[in-house]
């Protein structure tokens, strides 16, 4: 488990800006590490934290892996790839918060110096108004939504798009997110991957 301690690294002379990626990880692939390496350049991050949950509320039980063995396969893949600014941790279970809003409320409490991005694919902006108190994750931190194949048009017309479309920041200014004043979101046109859990534990995917 990342270290409830552990002191963010930072460029000197600033708080230290940390991208979080909370998801199953059932089991982690290419694509988070695609996801993740894109976050660290585009929005000028120092770290990017996979946030590996104990049991997603939206998702069956049936079929999701332990948590201990999904976090050794993010860590694993992390550190074969790797990279040191990334790290994957079960922190979410120690915390005791199921739910994404209150997970980013008490890592500001537990972290005050660092200052947090949520980060997700375009497949979760066009789910996210099913998750509990959905619009205080866009009042709590900066959101950057990344395109995913089939989900670019579904995301860009959802109700969460279309609740927060003023606070949308052009694409160009990504690196600027962290410092708007919330709420504030950005969606980022990529190189796509194809990789996906389900194709992973279906043999079909990379």
């Amino acid at each position: 488990m990342l270290a409830l301690n552990k002191r963010p690294a930072a460029a000197a002379g600033r708080r230290p800006r940390i991208g979080l990626l909370g998801g199953s990880f059932n089991p982690a692939h290419a694509g988070h590490l695609h996801i993740s390496r894109l976050a660290l350049d585009r929005l000028g991050l120092d770290e990017v934290w996979w946030l590996v949950s104990p049991q997603n509320p939206l998702k069956p039980v049936e079929g999701m892996a332990p948590l201990a063995d999904r976090l050794a396969g993010a860590r694993a893949l992390i550190g074969g790839a790797g990279h040191r600014n990334m790290s994957a941790t079960d922190i979410e279970q120690d915390l005791g918060t199921p739910y994404t809003a209150d997970t980013l409320a008490a890592l500001k409490r537990r972290f005050p110096n660092a200052r947090f991005v949520w980060i997700m694919g375009a497949d979760n902006l066009i789910e996210i108004a099913r998750w509990n108190n959905w619009t205080a994750i866009f009042k709590t931190v900066p959101v950057a939504v990344f395109a995913r194949p089939a989900y670019s048009f579904k995301a860009l017309t959802s109700m969460a798009a279309k609740r927060f479309a003023g606070r949308r920041i052009y694409e160009q200014d990504a690196a600027l997110l962290i410092d708007q004043a919330l709420p504030a979101w950005v969606f980022m046109h990529i190189p796509l991957s194809s990789a996906s859990a389900t194709k992973i534990r279906d043999g079909s995917g990379d």
